[in-house]
């Protein structure tokens, strides 16, 4: 048997991260771990809680209350977020939680608090993980790193056509806008910005179907488990 990997997968908001990491993960029999809905699940949290992202003491206090999970769906994702035992993974895909993680994801005392448990989830390997630091914070020394980039416009358009799967009724112009703000936090925050690691593969996604994206990333599985 193939030994097991550590797989980091990292990028834009909107670059396919999430698909493709469930789809290896399914592939490959591996744990999959989606750590934007950690912070989406962190975010909420605060929402309805009050809880305002200048308030030191009250994230302190809240973080140790906060336990974040996924179990597997039936439905086309796979798997669902759990907060407190709570599915929440509809309600942490609205623009109200997308206008607000990235700055929650700029928090140090957050990331320090998902980052250990994203740790203990994958510490055993056989996981697939996406996200914007698993390769260059996380899991610093993964099998195998990949690096999604795509065209803003793509982008854009493939995050309104999730939000209106979920529900939510947005204008391109809003998505654009959201994506934009959120990638401008992310590669700028203090804190473990989004970043390419020297030894990832970069792939750009903005062309390809998702069946060309899911065969380019087995492609670099293979060369290493073969």
């Amino acid at each position: 048997m193939p030994r097991p990997i550590t797989i980091a997968i990292d990028g834009f908001s909107g670059c396919g991260k999430s698909t493709l990491a469930r789809s290896l993960a399914d592939k490959l029999d591996y744990r999959y771990i989606d750590t934007g809905a950690m912070y989406r699940a962190v975010t909420l949290y605060f929402i309805r809680n009050d809880i305002e992202l200048d308030d030191t003491m009250g994230i302190a206090q809240a973080l140790p209350q906060i336990e974040i999970d996924f179990k597997p769906a039936s439905d086309r994702d796979g798997k669902v977020t759990l907060l407190n035992n709570e599915n929440i993974e509809k309600e942490i895909r609205g623009l109200a939680v997308s206008k607000l993680v990235s700055p929650v994801a700029t928090i140090s005392a957050v990331r320090r608090a998902m980052v250990a448990q994203q740790r203990r989830m994958g510490s055993e390997g056989a996981v697939v993980m996406d996200g914007r630091d698993i390769g260059t914070v996380v899991f610093p020394d993964a099998d195998l790193k990949l690096f999604l980039v795509a065209d803003l416009e793509v982008r854009a358009q493939r995050r309104q056509a999730e939000l209106e799967a979920h529900g939510q009724s947005v204008t391109i112009d809003e998505v654009l806008e959201n994506l934009k703000e959120r990638d401008r936090i992310d590669s700028s925050r203090a804190d473990s910005p989004l970043k390419q690691a020297n030894d990832a593969i970069v792939i750009d996604n903005s062309d390809l179907s998702f069946e060309e994206l899911v065969e380019r990333a087995m492609a670099e599985v293979n060369r290493i488990i073969d």
